[in-house]
């Protein structure tokens, strides 16, 4: 914006010098044209009594007298005779014009004649000729027209001056407005801009301000409220485990409270990250394949209840990603909660995690389903089976939030398959990449990696919410 600035005020600048000064060039060459012009004629009027009342010698000695100090404009006189004192010259058109009397300027290519006509000779009109030279009426032209190109160059160098210290005073505030606003873009909501500038840039630089206050005490009241509300679950788990307590049989007694404990350990993580300020989670790292690993283990005697074919494939040695532990279990219970709640029982599915060639780690989940209808699962709040239709798009916000992605698809026997792309740590402990493990041989049907770290192929583009 400066530099455009800059640019206009030059051009505009350079309009207004060359309207101005071209026609001043103009007018001085004329001016520099017409005082030779009017010098010659001066002097020819002086010399015309001369012509008339001097002998021939002493005339010729004066004229050679002026032709000497005359700077290059040569003086000649046609007498009646014939005769020619002073410069010598041929005997032209507008001489023998002269000759009858008249006396007139006249100007040609090489420059302009003076020509006076000198009556109350015996013999006829003389005719004083002085020739002045393009040389001598441009005498001096030059060195203006320097002296103007100098004076425009001048004057152009100010306003540049000039309009940079304009550009300035606009650009520096509104620079530091741009920056404010790509600090609260990247999640720093403390970022504020600089009141300064124009009023224009100082009301936006406010408002943006202002904004941004907005918008942390609505995250602070919405943090808030999650935890409120998450905290009020532990009254109805303290319940539940106290009914879990008084169970008969020790092995319902243990499985139950286990899983209260699991449930309130999710409360208390829900309640830690909704009062965690915002972007907490940034640099969060894990396992991907322990995580994969322990969640399967955990969801295998359910899909054995419902005899259910589960494969399980997990890339060997540590995947690390860009999610943390707690959020990677999340997102794979969401997906394989998702499995079993839309897919009959007897239905089988995939669980495969490898690694990205970027770095990072693919997660698919894939089934033999009906697969996904034609509305778009990750919709929050949309769904077509009765559930909350929250699921995907937790998963979809935690795999953006690791730099990944989510894709729906099908699976290669028809039914649907989700595919989380995990972000690679920002750093790696050991500073390099790990190398890419290929997917082990995998029967079944339900779809194969590519060689070249690519999610498995995803048919069509069937998405409905679970």
């Amino acid at each position: 914006m400066r530099l455009r600035v800059i640019l206009l005020v030059v051009a505009t600048s350079s309009l207004v010098l060359v309207s101005f000064l071209v026609p001043l060039a103009l007018v001085l060459r004329s001016f520099a044209a017409n005082q030779a012009v009017s010098k010659a004629t001066t002097q020819a009027q002086q010399l015309t009594p001369l012509v008339a009342t001097l002998p021939t010698s002493t005339l010729t000695l004066t004229v050679d007298q002026l032709n000497a100090g005359n700077g290059g404009s040569p003086i000649t006189v046609f007498l009646p005779d014939g005769q020619k004192i002073g410069q010598p010259a041929r005997e032209t058109a507008t001489v023998e014009r002269a000759e009858t009397g008249q006396s007139f300027t006249t100007a040609g290519p090489a420059g302009a004649e003076v020509l006076a006509a000198v009556g109350g000779l015996r013999d006829g009109p003389a005719v004083i000729r002085i020739f002045v030279p393009n040389a001598v009426l441009r005498q001096g032209v030059a060195r203006a027209w320097l002296l103007l190109v100098g004076l425009g160059l001048g004057l152009l160098a100010v306003s540049v001056v000039v309009a940079d210290q304009l550009a300035r005073s606009l650009v520096r505030p509104i620079a530091a407005l741009a920056q404010a606003s790509d600090l609260l873009a990247t999640g720093d909501l403390t970022a504020r801009a600089t009141v300064a500038g124009p009023p224009e840039v100082r009301r936006a630089g406010s408002g943006l301000n202002r904004l941004a206050a907005r918008i942390g005490d609505l995250l602070a009241h919405e943090r808030e409220t999650v935890a409120d509300l998450s905290h009020r679950l532990r009254t109805p788990l303290t319940a539940l485990r106290i009914d879990a307590e008084s169970l008969r049989d020790i092995d319902e007694m243990t499985q139950v409270t286990a899983d209260v404990d699991a449930v309130e350990r999710t409360v208390n993580e829900i309640i830690r990250a909704a009062r965690r300020p915002s972007g907490g989670g940034v640099g969060a790292l894990c396992d991907a394949s322990m995580v994969i690993n322990e969640r399967a283990a955990f969801w295998r005697p359910l899909a054995e209840d419902q005899e259910r074919p589960m494969m399980v494939e997990v890339a060997a040695g540590p995947v690390l990603v860009n999610v943390s532990s707690e959020d990677l279990a999340a997102c794979t219970d969401v997906l394989l909660e998702n499995v079993f709640s839309h897919t009959a029982e007897g239905a089988a599915f995939t669980v495969r995690l490898s690694r990205r060639a970027g770095g990072g780690a693919w997660l698919v989940i894939a089934d033999d389903g009906p697969g996904f209808p034609d509305a778009d699962p990750t919709e929050r709040g949309r769904s077509s089976g009765g559930s909350t239709g929250l699921g995907l798009d937790i998963a979809r916000r935690i795999a953006e939030a690791s730099g990944g992605s989510l894709m729906i698809g099908r699976s290669t026997s028809g039914g649907g398959a989700v595919t989380v792309g995990l972000g690679p740590p920002p750093r790696p402990p050991d500073g390099r990449r790990h190398r890419r493990a290929r997917p082990r041989p995998q029967g079944g049907g339900l779809g194969e990696p590519a060689d070249d770290g690519t999610p498995w192929s995803l048919l069509g583009s069937s998405r409905a919410n679970r």
